[in-house]
């Protein structure tokens, strides 16, 4: 009689018990990555992409824009965009970015800001250009 080669069905629950341990250890770590994730992906739009759009558009046109799909599109002089490709960004949650100028946080400047996970401007959970 031949011995076949293999698993036992022993080995292989040992092998199951085994994986699922290691992933009960690391799924915890990771589940909270992915909002720090947004919220850093929501800091760099608004400290950076969208901020720098709206300035070079101040720095060619000598104003702000009223509103963000001027940064895509405009019809003044010394319009030199598009200052964003590809349309306007959505926040990581999926909403518009919300653009106010003048600002009435910034007193000189614009008020940019993201909802965050809520959807509600004015939560804790808000991504600003006014606070860190």
């Amino acid at each position: 009689m031949k011995k076949c080669a293999g698993f036992t069905l022993i080995e292989l629950l040992i092998v199951v018990v085994i994986l699922g341990v290691l992933a009960g250890l690391t799924v915890p770590r990771l589940a909270g990555r992915t909002e720090k994730a947004k919220f850093k992906a929501a800091k760099s739009d608004i400290r950076g992409g969208i901020s720098l759009a709206l300035d070079l558009y101040e720095s060619d046109t000598g104003k702000y824009p009223d509103s963000l799909e001027k940064l895509v599109d405009d019809d003044i002089p010394n319009w030199d965009g598009p200052y964003i490709k590809n349309g306007l960004p959505k926040d990581p949650w999926g909403q518009p970015y919300s653009y106010k100028y003048p600002g009435t946080k910034n007193k000189r400047g614009y008020d940019l800001l993201s909802a965050g996970p809520d959807g509600k401007a004015g939560t804790d959970d808000d991504v600003t250009n006014w606070k860190e």
